[in-house]
């Protein structure tokens, strides 16, 4: 018997579905990238500027999820895609609210999505779809200019590929210290539940994984063959996206991923690898991507400022 997906409640309008008010949490405390913490831990986080160690972005996902169900039932889970600009940092404790604005009687391909705090602070805006048209993303990539006089990312090119890795995800697995918890850990705290999440009680007969999660799988062993790029430093996600094209994918089976940087962008603040990320099943078909905006912070890393002089003869 298949269980109901969600049992969220969704408040309902003439043009957007709007969730109830969560407080995510922080699972990336104890994270180590490049042997040193992240930007989610607090200490690492305060020397950034930012008053604590932030909750990672994809975290926010599950909260659209029972929106893109209500809206599109099986289809998102099968071919789902959000994909979104963070906007500003959210930390644990704070509530944070999905908006996805959508009408129920036009059930349209795609629709914009936003996400706010109490005092309306937006944490990130994008798209949901569950068709092939222009994500957030596409749009963005399309406006993004070339990485200038880059210092951290300097041996990094567009076009470079990572090689094929398996990967998996178990119920019990510790996804290792970029993300060092498991599925079943994170089961226990996750903004949105689902019995599709640890049971075979949906239309597939088997455990699914939750999009949230797919960015954890498919990054679970990018340390081991790393694009190139100058450290120790300090990024953060700024853009994610994550699609579906034969889903759901399933616990415990196994995968193929491969990675190739599409983009470098840069700010005054950072500089950026957009990444693309091919997920493959057992029998070689494109199941899923994931495109990520690797933002590394300049000032995050000791040498940005001599190293820049030396290659381009002048302070920036």
């Amino acid at each position: 018997m298949t269980a109901q997906a969600f049992d969220t409640d969704i408040t309902e309008t003439d043009s957007a579905l709007i969730g109830p008010w969560r407080q995510p949490r922080q699972m990336l405390q104890a994270q180590v990238y490049d042997a040193h913490a992240s930007i989610h831990d607090d200490a690492t986080a305060q020397k950034l500027g930012f008053k604590g160690g932030t909750i990672e972005g994809p975290t926010h996902f599950s909260q659209f999820a029972p929106l893109g169900a209500r809206l599109w039932g099986r289809a998102w889970f099968e071919t789902g895609c959000l994909s979104a600009h963070y906007r500003n940092a959210c930390f644990e404790g704070e509530e944070v609210q999905a908006i996805m604005l959508a009408s129920l009687t036009e059930q349209q391909p795609e629709c914009q999505i936003q996400m706010f705090k109490r005092d309306r602070t937006e944490v990130l805006r994008g798209t949901a779809s569950i068709v092939g048209s222009p994500s957030a993303l596409d749009i963005r990539l399309r406006e993004l200019k070339s990485l200038a006089d880059p210092v951290i990312l300097r041996d990094m090119k567009v076009g470079m590929k990572s090689k094929r890795q398996t990967v998996r995800m178990g119920l019990d697995q510790n996804m290792g210290d970029l993300y060092p918890f498991s599925l079943r850990q994170k089961l226990a705290v996750i903004t949105e539940n689902s019995p599709f999440y640890s049971s075979s009680a949906n239309p597939w007969d088997r455990a699914i994984i939750p999009m949230e999660m797919l960015s954890v799988l498919f990054q679970y062993r990018a340390k081991e063959d790393p694009l190139p790029s100058k450290g120790p430093a300090v990024g953060l996600f700024a853009d994610q996206e994550i699609r579906l094209l034969r889903g759901p994918l399933f616990v415990d089976e196994e995968y193929e991923v491969e990675r190739e940087v599409i983009a470098l962008s840069g700010s005054r603040r950072t500089e950026s690898a957009w990444v693309k990320t091919r997920v493959f099943d057992k029998d070689g078909e494109l199941v899923a991507t994931m495109l990520l905006n690797m933002a590394t912070i300049k000032d995050s890393y000791a040498a940005y400022e001599e190293e820049y002089r030396r290659l381009y003869g002048s302070a920036r």
